[in-house]
């Protein structure tokens, strides 16, 4: 069976009541991906941010490289797994406080689309809490969409302009 590389972002703003505070949390997460899915092959380092939508609590994100034989599907359903053995629990409202966030942001097998799945992540071109961090373990990987490197990527979205008049 080959293997495919994905590049799966991490981001933590709850504490867990066993794995302590954010960071704790995406390191542990890391080490449980690393032992019941795949090989991670390269791991960026963790970052804080602010909150997008609702939430108050600044995050801690972060990306990872992984190897391992799954097709995307079965890949979401294990992540999804672990996000809820962290105490993830999807109400339905978007960009809650959470102990666990893990997306599929790319993979080698180029665009991939089902009704609960879409690679490349929809907004990781518009997130430099993705793309910052991304750029660390896989600058040179191309969107499938525009043709971009992440490198690329993450340079437009945080180019400095100039303040309009």
């Amino acid at each position: 069976m080959s293997k495919h590389l994905y590049l799966v972002a991490l981001g933590s703003n709850q504490r867990h009541h066993r794995f302590g505070p954010p960071r704790q949390v995406v390191e542990r997460a890391i080490a449980r991906i690393d032992d019941k899915i795949g090989k991670v092959v390269a791991r960026s380092r963790l970052i804080e941010t602010a909150p997008v939508g609702p939430s108050q609590r600044r995050y801690v994100n972060g990306a990872l490289v992984l190897a391992c034989a799954m097709k995307p599907a079965k890949l979401l359903r294990k992540l999804q797994k672990i996000e809820r053995k962290f105490g993830r629990v999807r109400r339905g409202q978007r960009w809650r406080a959470r102990p666990l966030d893990l997306d599929i942001v790319l993979w080698s097998g180029g665009i991939f689309a089902s009704s609960d799945l879409a690679i490349p992540h929809p907004l990781f071109r518009e997130r430099d809490f993705v793309l910052g961090p991304a750029v660390e373990v896989a600058g040179d990987w191309r969107d499938p969409v525009t043709g971009l490197t992440l490198r690329q990527l993450h340079g437009r979205l945080t180019r400095r302009r100039p303040l309009s008049r």
